[in-house]
């Protein structure tokens, strides 16, 4: 279920159009109020969220989102006719997963769509691989994270991260990669990538030290120390 908050109501109805016509299940919400009433009985798969809202704004909705234990994990996608860097930038360090400006087309924001529930794992691929590398342990399929047998629970965001570091089977990966593939686009003078990794190496405990930094490129995850 993807839920969508906009105000203009030509929007809502298109955008629900345009995504149910492609087989998702979606509900449209005019504000924050409609929003949080129906989260109290389902969360959604995915949150759509425009920035400019009558009350509560869109920002205002994400911050309350990502600090409860029970949606924190929700992969949001957000939606404003602005176009400037800070908003942007504000919108993405403050959790949001990807960022469309206004107008935009129908066939990008579906590609948004299923590129964020894809990386969030609601979208999954045939292939289930599971990964151990030292005392850490990774199964995708079941969202599984263990450090010596004890399970550990991180964010989306520092989920995905974790998951991008170890595909790349202990070879680096680059600083704009990372925010790439995790954050779905590069921005530039933004430390987001760097406390994410400080607060994923904290959360994996001693197999924190598995995840490496090499300097002015990116980080890895295991390997030899020459690679």
């Amino acid at each position: 279920m993807i839920y969508f908050v906009e105000d203009d109501e030509n929007i809502r109805k298109l955008v629900c159009y345009a995504l149910s016509k492609e087989g998702y299940e979606i509900k449209g919400f005019s504000d924050s109020k409609e929003l949080w009433q129906e989260m109290l009985n389902t969360v959604p798969e995915l949150l759509m969220l425009d920035i400019m809202l009558p009350g509560e704004d869109g920002l205002s909705i994400l911050k309350k989102i990502r600090t409860s234990s029970r949606t924190e994990d929700i992969p949001v996608i957000m939606l404003t006719a602005k176009g400037s860097e800070f908003d942007k930038v504000t919108g993405l360090d403050s959790g949001a997963d990807d960022y469309i400006a206004k107008p935009f087309g129908m066939t990008e924001l579906v590609s948004r769509v299923r590129a964020v529930l894809r990386r969030s794992g609601r979208i999954k691929n045939n292939e289930s691989k599971s990964y151990l590398v030292g005392n850490l342990y990774v199964n995708p399929e079941k969202h599984i994270i263990e450090v010596s047998g004890k399970t550990v629970t991180l964010s989306y965001k520092e989920y995905y991260l974790l998951l991008v570091l170890l595909e790349a089977d202990g070879k680096v990966v680059k600083r704009d990669e990372l925010l790439s593939k995790v954050w779905g686009e590069y921005y530039d003078e933004s430390r987001t990538l760097d406390v994410h990794i400080r607060k994923l190496r904290v959360k994996l405990e001693e197999a924190g030290e598995l995840i490496k930094t090499v300097k002015n490129i990116g980080y890895k995850l295991g390997g030899n120390d020459n690679e």
